[in-house]
């Protein structure tokens, strides 16, 4: 066993004389778990707070974790969206006003497992710490620190929580510190469990601490799903067919509203009058939507997909590849991308990877004439190196943008059309090699239209589709174990304990169990159910492994997201089969407990996607 950590235990805004501390060590597998008694020995009550930090030394250029919120330095210094960033020696105020910082704290439901990690540099090891969500002391806080003068990093647990050095809402605008403290009463004793762990080099460590922390925490969080998986399919499948599709002239429309009255400034609907290709609407649902009416025999569900992917498939850009969005009043132009002209690989090969999947249950000339268009292309921009690029032009092809690992998920659509075209596979080889440095590296990024170059983990979905397919295409017991890393990596996003909502908001009035959901990325802090694209991927690695980890993670999600589908009218106040896009577990965008009143194809489709996935032969 490794040596224990160093650690320090102080209690901070209390006269020391005041406060007694008692530490109590025990041996856990993996690490050790720390019980510290804090007894007011005063004759007044003291207000502060108890502080653990755990240092590691000689950190001249520190990795950190803190999962779903935080990884590596977090936000790339090229990245021009704000969100927080770790930079060393950064610690004046201007630099905390544009979310800089060599120090940073954030409450814990912020996390997707309360703890935090911290490796001293490449190839060496580190220290990681975990605590509950909460505690007698309440919400607990997590922390990072580095010393630019001694070198050193640390890393830290509060309780009650401190965000410092400003609080992160969601955009630019930065928020004041938050500083909660907690009030000792003389003669009166609280005891804090905490969770030590000291790292190996890899900065894959934390796979077996986040496990070994889910099992613990699983049992006090049990799920609770509202529905059966064959009544989760049907009311997704209405929900996309009766608010979402639009026959004329045959899209799903990204959202639409909770309140059917509510107008926009405008006076319109406040339903987005739009449509992506993949990702956020598009051929991934209608094909999940296809799925369904085939399996029950529904036909105007079979006919809404069919329209769908038609309408898709009929227009596809001068260069070749689909276009990004279809606007009601403007029709097909480019992506979410800044780049003039672009379309975003992701979106892209994502339809094109579900178009493929719908063809295999309803054949069309016109779908396949536009499958063999898009990978065409694509594959002929391919780089030496097996970069796909991440944005490209509409008109002339050129790649825009080689940044990040957005071109992952061509991987998977490459070989599930290998049998069409010589090239597809060794393209996907090639892919597949090169990206296989973001999984190695821990830090993958880039998928999401809107996030640029942040960690989220869409890039986690994305990477696991990838490698569980070439593993699938060539048995290659390599890309099994880049997959299984993906997964780890992805699964650090996935919550592994259930939030404690305030009970008046409308999650905690529900009851909504947060074990399963994933945290969309630390730039947008949200609760999303995206993780479902890849559950058939999830239970065929468990399968190649002999793991059933990973499975049971897949239905975990599955489980989760069984919960507020709106089972009939006014149910949440939504409609019949509507779906939110977001839940709000902590203090971003909205305050911790709300629901978004926005019913989005994704989030109908993706769970419509995993029902049909679980339910199928």
């Amino acid at each position: 066993m490794n040596a224990r950590p160093e650690l320090r235990v102080s209690v901070v805004g209390a006269a020391a004389e005041s406060v007694e501390v008692r530490e109590e060590w025990t041996d856990a597998d993996p690490g050790w778990r720390l019980s510290i008694h804090v007894t007011c020995t005063g004759d007044a009550p003291v207000h502060g707070a108890v502080l653990v930090q755990a240092p590691v030394r000689g950190a001249d250029d520190p990795w950190w974790l803190i999962p779903g919120a935080f990884y590596g330095e977090n936000r790339p210094a090229e990245n021009t969206r704000a969100f927080p960033r770790f930079e060393i020696g950064a610690n004046t105020a201007q630099q905390h006003q544009a979310l800089v910082s060599d120090a940073w704290e954030f409450r814990a439901d912020r996390a997707a497992t309360p703890a935090v990690f911290a490796w001293a540099g490449p190839g060496r090891g580190g220290v990681a710490l975990a605590a509950a969500e909460s505690t007698a002391l309440g919400l607990t806080g997590l922390g990072l620190a580095h010393d630019a003068e001694w070198g050193d990093a640390t890393v830290s647990l509060r309780f009650p929580y401190r965000e410092y050095p400003v609080t992160y809402y969601g955009d630019a605008e930065t928020r004041q510190a938050d500083v909660a403290s907690y009030r000792f009463e003389p003669g009166r004793t609280v005891t804090l469990s905490v969770r030590v762990f000291a790292l190996e080099a890899s900065r894959h460590a934390y796979a077996p601490v986040l496990r070994a922390l889910h099992a613990e925490s699983a049992p006090a969080a049990p799920l609770d799903p509202w529905v059966d998986v064959e009544t989760a399919a049907d009311l997704t499948a209405d929900g996309l067919l009766t608010w979402h599709y639009d026959r004329d002239p045959g899209v799903l429309l990204e959202t639409v509203g909770f309140d059917r009255e509510v107008s926009g400034r405008d006076g319109k609907p406040v339903d987005r009058q739009a449509m992506h290709v993949g990702w956020v609407s598009g051929i991934p649902w209608a094909y999940a939507l296809l799925a369904h009416g085939l399996r029950t025999s529904r036909h105007e569900e079979v006919d809404a997909a069919r329209r769908v992917i038609d309408f898709v498939t009929a227009s596809l850009s001068p260069s070749g590849t689909f276009w990004g969005v279809w606007y009601r009043d403007s029709g097909w132009t480019q992506s979410w991308t800044e780049l003039k002209r672009g379309l975003h690989s992701r979106t892209l090969a994502e339809a094109t990877l579900f178009l493929l999947r719908a063809q295999r249950l309803a054949p069309h000339e016109q779908w396949e004439r536009a499958i063999r268009s898009n990978l065409d292309v694509v594959a002929g921009r391919q780089r030496a190196d097996g970069n796909l690029g991440s944005v490209h032009h509409a008109e002339t092809g050129e790649v825009l943008s080689w940044s990040g690992a957005s071109g992952l998920t061509w991987i998977a659509a490459l070989v599930e059309a290998a049998d069409r075209d010589a090239r597809y596979l060794p393209a996907a080889l090639a892919a597949g090699r090169y990206y296989e440095q973001f999984v190695d590296r821990e830090f993958i990024h880039g998928a999401p239209e809107d996030v640029d170059l942040a960690p989220t983990s869409e890039d986690g979905y994305a990477a696991v589709m990838a490698y569980v397919a070439l593993h699938r295409a060539t048995g290659d017991a390599h890309w099994l174990d880049v997959a299984r890393r993906a997964a780890d990596w992805m699964l650090t996003f996935r919550y592994s304990y259930d939030v404690a909502f305030p009970e008046h908001t409308l999650l905690g009035a529900y009851g909504f169990r947060t074990r399963g959901a994933d945290n969309a990325s630390p730039s947008n802090q949200h609760l999303h159910a995206y993780g479902l694209v890849c559950t058939a991927e999830l239970r065929e690695l468990s399968a190649a492994l002999g793991d059933p980890h990973y499975a049971q993670l897949a239905d975990e999600t599955l489980a989760c997201f069984r919960q507020f589908i709106a089972r009939e009218d006014g149910d949440f106040n939504a409609y019949r089969g509507m779906v939110s896009e977001r839940y709000y577990q902590t203090a971003c965008f909205q305050p911790k407990g709300m629901l978004l009143t926005l019913s989005h194809a994704w989030s109908v489709g993706v769970t419509l996607l995993a029902c049909e996935q679980t339910l199928a032969p």
